[in-house]
């Protein structure tokens, strides 16, 4: 499945985005979803992550309250709308799809066979 990730940009600190990832060749609703994130020397770690059924989510303590993953199937779109932005979000944000359905939510990247492009987002202070 080939993701497009879109919505990143220049943010001031309070401020909010919307990143969107369409999938296309296969439905993306048999297994989980993810937004990770990696910063500058950083590892890439996960932000958030979805359910096939979207009815299970995870997020990050550091985005708890923030940010808000979802998905739409009939569109074959997965979210992440995020409030309340702080320069400590700063980073290039992938989505990710695993390819399989699993009990529970994988939450390492080696679980999610298909990335997405990334998309930047920067929040000044």
């Amino acid at each position: 499945v080939q993701l497009q990730a879109s919505g990143g940009g220049l943010v001031q600190t309070g401020g909010s985005l919307r990143l969107s990832c369409a999938a296309s060749g296969r439905t993306i609703s048999t297994g989980a979803m993810g937004w990770f994130r990696q910063a500058p020397g950083k590892e890439r770690d996960i932000v958030a992550a979805i359910s096939w059924s979207g009815g299970s989510t995870y997020y990050a303590d550091s985005v708890k309250g923030r940010f808000t993953i979802s998905r739409d199937s009939a569109k074959n779109t997965v979210y992440l709308q995020m409030n309340s932005l702080k320069p400590e979000d700063t980073a290039v944000y992938y989505c990710a799809a695993d390819a399989v359905s699993r009990i529970g939510l994988p939450l390492k990247a080696i679980y999610y066979a298909d990335w997405g492009q990334g998309t930047q987002v920067t929040v000044s202070s």
